[in-house]
């Protein structure tokens, strides 16, 4: 936790397994999952609009020629960042790579890398360097519903990441990696963390029943981000809490950090400001209830401010920055581990009520 500028709370509990082996530590670097979404994509978006290279109010088709002809062609970029353009949730790629007994068809998969087989999905796993394309294509076949209507979907990131990599000519990692993780100082936040960090470093995420069938550990979680290779626009970043915390720090701070200036603050304003009728949601980030005050179970918590945004993650981590109170909030943790079915930390509302709790103390100080 963070509080005016400032880091006034730190800590790890517990261990990265229930063995107990290995202790949880403040430099601990987990699998961000969907933080992706706000701390790597809509920067690069943010970038890109305010250097006048992405327009909100143009469509998809004008920056990816090969949605051209499809029913995503006139897809506009503002509604994919609101979860409003109609596409649909998420699409289980992997189910249509294993074989009837469950296990990675040999037909699309290699135990070792080689030059047709070198998308890394997890240890000793390698997808067939084409599938890419066919995954893609399964995105533009999927059937649109209704715009406007708030439907929260991982293809909107998807699509994102290519128009980022369509504009710039550069992978989306590298492209954060250039203009904000570099720059920031940031030694962990990244994808492909294998490439840079000590596995022990890492959190092991799910103990995969079906696909992969591993410990998956250093590998993103996500089978759809893994498959493309383990970068794309809704999941792939891992990081520590202090890299998370400096870029939420970031934002709140109008787009400078240690003097350098690296978005101007009318565009995070206008990202992070309610964009939506139908929804909380801001322009890629994610924000409170508009009726907070009247919810059984307010979002992220009852006491945050309307000028907070953030965004959580499947895996169970959170980054929550509330300009009212100069406050970066940033909760990690390896919620699947060992069973992705574990949903204590949603059921025991572990995240909000920590927040909540930071709030009161802050509430009785003034």
């Amino acid at each position: 936790m963070a509080k005016d500028g400032r880091i006034a709370y730190q800590k790890a509990f517990g261990s990265f397994n229930y063995d107990n082996v290995a202790p949880a530590n403040i430099e601990a670097v987990y699998d961000m999952a969907s933080v992706t979404k706000i701390c790597a994509t809509t920067l690069a978006i943010m970038k890109l609009y305010e250097q006048g290279k992405i327009s909100l109010l143009k469509n998809l088709g004008d920056y990816l020629p090969s949605v051209k002809g499809t029913d995503k062609e006139n897809l506009n970029i503002e509604n994919i960042l609101l979860h409003q353009a109609g596409l649909t949730p998420f699409i289980p790629f992997y189910k249509e790579t294993i074989d009837s007994s469950g296990n990675p068809n040999s037909a699309l998969y290699a135990t070792a890398k080689n030059d047709s087989f070198n998308i890394r999905v997890a240890e000793n796993l390698f997808l067939r360097k084409d599938w890419n394309d066919t995954m893609y294509s399964r995105i533009l076949q999927s059937p649109l519903g209704i715009t406007g209507k708030y439907v929260y979907s991982d293809n909107d990131f998807i699509f994102l990441a290519k128009v980022v990599e369509a504009i710039t000519g550069t992978t989306l990692d590298q492209y954060v990696k250039k203009y904000f993780y570099q720059p920031l100082g940031l030694t962990t936040a990244g994808f492909k963390p294998r490439a840079y960090l000590p596995l022990k470093r890492i959190a092991p995420s799910e103990q995969e029943p079906v696909f992969r069938k591993q410990l998956i550990r250093g590998d993103v979680h996500d089978p759809g981000a893994a498959m493309f290779g383990g970068v794309a626009g809704h999941a792939g970043l891992f990081s520590d809490a202090y890299d998370m915390a400096v870029i939420m720090q970031l934002l709140l701070n109008g787009g400078t950090f240690n003097g350098k200036r690296y978005l101007q603050e009318e565009t995070i304003d206008l990202f992070t400001a309610y964009h939506s009728n139908s929804s909380r949601r801001g322009l890629g980030f994610d924000k409170p209830e508009k009726d907070n005050y009247k919810r059984a179970e307010p979002y992220p918590a009852l006491s945050a401010s309307p000028a907070t945004f953030g965004h959580t993650g499947f895996t169970g981590t959170c980054v929550w920055a509330d300009p009212k109170y100069k406050l970066v909030y940033v909760f990690l943790s390896n919620r699947l581990t060992p069973d992705g079915t574990n949903n204590k930390l949603l059921k025991m509302n572990v995240r909000t009520n920590i927040l909540e709790a930071l709030y009161r103390v802050f509430n009785n100080q003034q």
